[in-house]
């Protein structure tokens, strides 16, 4: 099944920013687009502003003049549904209500084709509920553009339970024919995206909770370690609280209500306080004129020691020995049965996060997962209070030896980077295994869709295949509330790459 052909005309119905952008993706692509939106005069607002954002484009010189104007002789509102009768396709962009989009699809059906491609490009709300109000449900399908749709590549194309095969490969296609990357997945709750990203909110949210660290110092750890472009509070205060809130409960919701997947009490508070993010003037932070953005915590210098002893690999850190010895530090190697830590002049110890607390241990500091230690600016410490001070100064001056910004962070388990990753790849490996989508497909879709530095399976390669199953294990045995508890997927998923790297666990 191939592309609808460029002569063939597409329909967008709603005239919102979705569908604004939508229109103008097809209509850039060489098809003949019809606007239509039940609010009289919208759909003409609509398509003035298709045309001068067209002239922009002009004048940035990714169109010439010449295809503008056929670009915009090619867009014509429509002021019924009638006028959709010869399309080839209809993509709807209207409110997130199910009665709603039920109700615009039967009368849609009535109007259209038998051979009309239908889509919505819901964010939220299940394909196969819309479909059902067909009488001809396998030719329904999900596009899910992502915002702004002219801009962002990717493209969720979702197959409700009666959506037919033909059907989807001519939606994939013809995402693709538009200059889009396209995702397949079946209809499941958040779909890809959306239901494998709720990690990197919730963890956020949730050592922010439990009085760990500052939104700031959160979101400078999540970027300048972790790799991800922007941390969790500027990401959804730009996204706007309410509406971050509103998918994270309907996964959950849909979910019937899996702890894995529970909303944060204090974003509630914030979108019931009307601080809503940047669109309202306040959220996570303050943007009103004159407000100063905090800034993250930052540890005061100390002195690095004058060495350090190495036991064991140190796994997903093992590049922070050649660092070490790189910044001039002597590094001494111990029986690598030991374990995998760092041991500082003080006694402490110095371990990876793996998701116990530092009060379980004598004297030890935890230091947080990194994308790239080399490339990293930040790295994020956690102490108990009974740590020893010298033993803390010692790990912070390590670090800053390295040329690395540090920030001591409460006794969290996992930490923030750590497991907010493990929580990210057991969703998305529990999602391969349920056939949602493919391993590639996944992590395509979390690199284009939420811009992750990399996918979630092939950060899961790159740590090792039991890491995350690892940490997990240990934070749900901090919190035993079935939130950490990894997947069954996770953990077959974790023998698998044992057996392959020649383990025997």
């Amino acid at each position: 099944m191939t592309a609808l052909d460029l002569s063939s005309p597409v329909a967008v119905v709603g005239t919102g920013t979705m569908g604004q952008g939508i229109a103008q993706v097809a209509l850039v692509a060489g098809h003949p687009v019809r606007l239509y939106d039940a609010a009289a005069g919208r759909a003409r607002e609509a398509a003035d502003a298709i045309g001068a954002r067209l002239d922009r484009l002009v004048e940035k010189e990714r169109l010439t003049g010449a295809e503008r104007d056929a670009a915009r002789a090619r867009l014509r509102p429509a002021e019924d549904l009638a006028e959709l009768a010869d399309c080839a396709l209809v993509v709807e962009a209207v409110l997130e209500r199910l009665d709603v989009k039920q109700e615009l699809f039967r009368a849609l059906e009535d109007v259209v084709g038998d051979d009309c491609l239908l889509a919505t490009n819901t964010s939220s709300l299940s394909v196969t509920a819309i479909g059902g109000a067909l009488r001809v449900p396998g030719r329904f399908v999900g596009l899910h553009f992502f915002n702004p749709a002219p801009l962002l590549p990717l493209v969720e194309v979702v197959s409700g339970f009666a959506t037919d095969v033909a059907c989807a490969t001519r939606a994939y296609e013809t995402a693709r024919a538009w200059g889009k990357t396209p995702v397949a997945c079946a209809d499941t709750p958040g779909f890809i995206v959306n239901r494998v990203a709720r990690p990197f909110y919730a963890e956020a949210f949730a050592v922010h909770e439990d009085q760990g660290a500052d939104p700031a110092t959160i979101d400078a750890v999540l970027r300048e370690s972790g790799g991800f472009r922007m941390g969790a509070f500027e990401l959804t205060d730009l996204i706007g609280q309410d509406v971050n809130e509103s998918v994270t409960h309907s996964v959950w919701q849909a979910f019937f209500q899996d702890v894995r997947f529970t909303p944060s009490l204090a974003q509630r508070r914030l979108v019931e306080s009307g601080r809503l993010g940047r669109k309202s003037g306040q959220g996570w932070y303050d943007y009103r004129d004159g407000a100063r953005r905090p800034e993250p915590h930052t540890a005061e210098p100390a002195d690095p020691p004058a060495y350090v002893v190495v036991e064991g690999g140190l796994g997903p850190a093992a590049e922070l020995v050649a660092m070490v010895r790189e910044a001039g530090i002597e590094v001494r190697h111990e029986d690598e049965d030991k374990g995998t830590r760092f041991v500082l002049p003080s006694g402490g110890q110095l371990v990876l996060a793996d998701g116990q607390t530092s009060v379980e241990f004598r004297d030890v500091v935890y230091f947080d997962l990194a994308l790239d230690y080399r490339a990293a600016t930040r790295v994020a410490l956690s102490a108990a209070h009974s740590t020893s001070p010298e033993t803390v100064a010692q790990a912070t001056g390590l670090f800053q030896a390295l040329g690395k910004k540090v920030s001591v962070i409460g006794d969290v388990p996992g930490m923030i980077v750590a497991r907010t990753v493990a929580r990210i790849i057991d969703l998305a490996v529990e999602a391969v295994a349920k056939g949602v989508a493919t391993e590639e497909d996944i992590d395509t879709a979390m690199r284009l869709g939420v811009n992750y530095p990399l996918g979630p399976l092939e950060w899961s390669r790159r740590l090792g295949g039991g890491w995350a199953c690892e940490l997990l294990d240990n934070l749900h045995a901090c919190a035993p509330t079935g939130r950490y508890a990894p997947s069954l997927a996770l953990y077959r998923h974790s023998y698998a790459c044992d057996k392959q790297e020649g383990g025997t666990s």
